[in-house]
């Protein structure tokens, strides 16, 4: 009998006031395994940049959803999360027959059965891929959205809330892809009661 068709989901992007969040789920292929995964918060930059090909060469299906910072300011980050975890799992091909989602919390409209797994970044080669996948991706796209909206630093701090990103809002005021629901952002366009 085959083993069933486990996928590891996770994010990359929760925190961040800037930018979308990045889902990843992945299919290992269980006759090719990939030495080094680990959690992509503890890899360094060069480790998971190394890992990224190997993942998407070797394993039997991937996916990397994108959560837009409009989607996020609408429903919230949580369900805007779980609500990217739910499409990368549905865009699998071959279609997953059980899920492992990073965390304590499941999305409710899964393709199929799933186990919330509380630091299973850390503790599943599926969700260690999913995680790598999801980090290296959104911070390419960070890269990307540093040369597009000049000034902010997101290449440095891919739009986490450092004190040079709150410099830079504060003195230019949020661009396009600022997180309108997030209280830093928020604070930026409400008027002073000085005003």
């Amino acid at each position: 009998m085959n083993a069933p068709r486990i996928a590891g989901v996770d994010e990359a992007g929760r925190g961040p006031l800037a930018g979308p969040v990045a889902v990843a789920a992945v299919i290992l292929h269980p006759d090719r395994p990939i030495a080094g995964l680990g959690d992509s918060k503890a890899l360094s930059e060069a480790r998971r940049d190394a890992l990224e090909p190997l993942i998407i060469e070797h394993a039997l299906a991937w996916h990397v959803e994108w959560v837009p910072p409009e989607e996020i300011d609408r429903l919230n980050i949580l369900q805007a999360t779980l609500a990217g975890m739910s499409r990368a799992l549905r865009a699998l091909r071959p279609a997953a027959e059980h899920a492992l989602v990073d965390g304590n919390r499941l999305p409710r409209d899964l393709p199929c059965p799933a186990q919330a797994l509380v630091k299973g970044d850390a503790r599943e080669p599926a969700i260690m891929a999913a995680s790598i996948l999801a980090k290296v991706a959104r911070d390419r796209l960070m890269r990307e959205l540093d040369a597009q909206f000049p000034g902010y630093g997101f290449a440095l701090h891919k739009g986490y809330p450092t004190p040079e990103h709150l410099e830079a809002l504060r003195r230019l005021g949020p661009c396009a892809q600022h997180r309108r629901s997030f209280a830093p952002v928020r604070a930026c366009l409400e008027p002073t009661l000085l005003d």
